[in-house]
């Protein structure tokens, strides 16, 4: 095993050293950083993104034995509003059952298991569409035609099946073991951190989602890292600090991990580029920061800048005073893990929630959703959430003009995560090798995913 700190030859500035110098500094909880320890050097076994084996296990030990984001909140307004969340095989009914009510049922009719929905909407209740057996909304059922042809039947028993709820910063989630533990014990440090974000005063302006042509588990890792950036996606170079992003991995923490990329700043590879080109660059990436013409004479200056120009539009965009807003919020990509399947972002420069999930029973598709949660307006006005937009497997993301250009870097990535899920068929090498430090996120994720599919989830296996 080996102990890991701060790589010495990690290239320089870090993203301390450049926080440490924003105009306006960022909340407390980004100016430390923990890099991993212990993890080991061993490889990841290849197997488990395509085996049917390692897939069946995760149904089991995974998604029917962990917490889940199953929608946002504002989705499910109403009494009676509901949307349907499926995991492979399971499907499951998130309704507002009562006005500080959500309630999770199990999706299926008790008379011969019928889906009882299939699309979101509002309800006063769930009849089954085949012979019409009705449930209310707490769940009790209330209706059986023909009922004195069912002689051993107690409708007091035949209440729908439920999963546990919780709600956290805006997002409600599931679990389906009812012996898991509280959701507010699984998210460890995330609320804590969270705290300056406040995603639970967003609101869904976009929702697109996509079959992806991988395991969810490799989609999910293209977007925890950013050791692929130089070759994935060259473009971002001159505005994007790749080599020095930081990775998180707290002792005693196993659903939460974290990495903080700066922008506004060249990479530490682009050595003496003027700080007008990587204003140039940015602006040319992404529109957002059009406008007045930039000028900086220092690479200082011109991330301050950006960041002012962040504020002043973001501001206005929301109706709200943002002039305290750090530069790092402002700009940077605050992107933290909750295990399994959940990425919520912090910070306002990209306010981006993704979400990762095997596409039905198949170990070698997924599904890949990419939310975007912008600030709400304080008398209320802005638009009602966004409903989703749905991509097959040959459709590019960059057909989604709701996603801005955050579209063209999510092409990049799938066109490689094609390659990698038949490269990992055809090679004959066991295991997937990573790296120490930058790719440390993905193996604390599968020290996290053994303890579940290995060890039963309550601990994580003895090293």
């Amino acid at each position: 095993m080996t102990d890991l700190r701060i790589p010495p030859d990690r290239p320089s500035p870090s993203v301390q050293e450049i926080l440490t110098g924003d105009v306006v500094p960022p909340p407390s909880v980004m100016l430390s950083e923990s890099p991993a320890t212990g993890l080991g050097e061993g490889d990841v076994s290849a197997d488990r993104y395509f085996s049917r084996d390692w897939h069946e296990r995760e149904v089991e030990q995974v998604w029917r034995r962990t917490w889940q984001m199953a929608c946002r909140v504002e989705e499910i307004p109403n009494v009676g509003d509901h949307v349907i969340y499926e995991i492979v095989h399971d499907s499951l009914i998130i309704v507002r059952s009562g006005p500080d009510e959500i309630r999770a049922y199990v999706n299926a009719c008790l008379h011969r298991g019928t889906l009882l929905r299939t699309e979101p909407g509002s309800v006063k209740q769930f009849r089954c569409p085949f012979h019409g057996w009705t449930w209310n909304l707490a769940g009790q059922l209330t209706d059986v035609p023909g009922q004195w042809d069912f002689p051993g039947l107690d409708k007091d028993k035949a209440c729908l099946p439920q999963a546990r709820v919780g709600v956290w910063g805006g997002f409600v989630f599931i679990n389906m073991d009812p012996a898991c533990e509280p959701l507010d014990s699984y998210l460890e440090i995330l609320p804590a951190h969270f705290e300056a974000f406040r995603l639970e005063d967003r609101y869904k302006a976009a929702h697109v989602a996509k079959i992806m042509p991988c395991n969810w588990k490799l989609a999910m890792e293209a977007f925890i890292e950013s050791y692929h950036v130089p070759m994935a996606h060259p473009q971002v170079l001159g505005y994007y600090g790749d080599e020095n992003t930081q990775y998180d991995v707290w002792p005693g923490v196993r659903h939460v991990s974290r990495m903080i990329a700066v922008q506004g700043v060249p990479s530490p590879s682009m050595t003496g580029l003027d700080a007008n080109l990587t204003i140039k660059h940015i602006r040319r990436d992404v529109p957002f920061y059009g406008g007045a013409p930039i000028e900086a004479s220092t690479s200082r200056e011109a991330r301050a800048k950006l960041a002012q120009r962040a504020r002043e539009k973001i501001g206005r965009a929301s109706g709200r005073d943002l002039s305290g807003l750090s530069d790092s919020e402002s700009l940077d990509l605050i992107e933290y893990l909750l295990f399994p399947n959940m990425v919520p972002w912090g910070g306002q420069a990209l306010p981006i929630t993704y979400r990762f999930r095997p596409h039905k029973d198949n170990p070698e598709e997924s599904v890949m959703e990419i939310l975007l949660l912008f600030a709400k307006a304080p008398d209320g006005s802005h638009p009602e959430p966004a409903a989703i937009t749905w991509l097959g497997l040959d459709d590019p993301w960059s057909s989604a003009p709701e996603l801005g250009s955050a579209a063209m870097v999510a092409d990049q990535d799938t066109d490689n995560l094609k390659r990698i899920q038949r490269g990992l068929r055809a090679s004959r090498k066991p295991g997937v090798t990573l790296a120490a430090y930058q790719e440390s996120r993905i193996r604390h994720f599968h020290e996290t995913l053994d303890s579940y599919v290995l060890g039963g989830g309550s601990k994580p296996p003895p090293r």
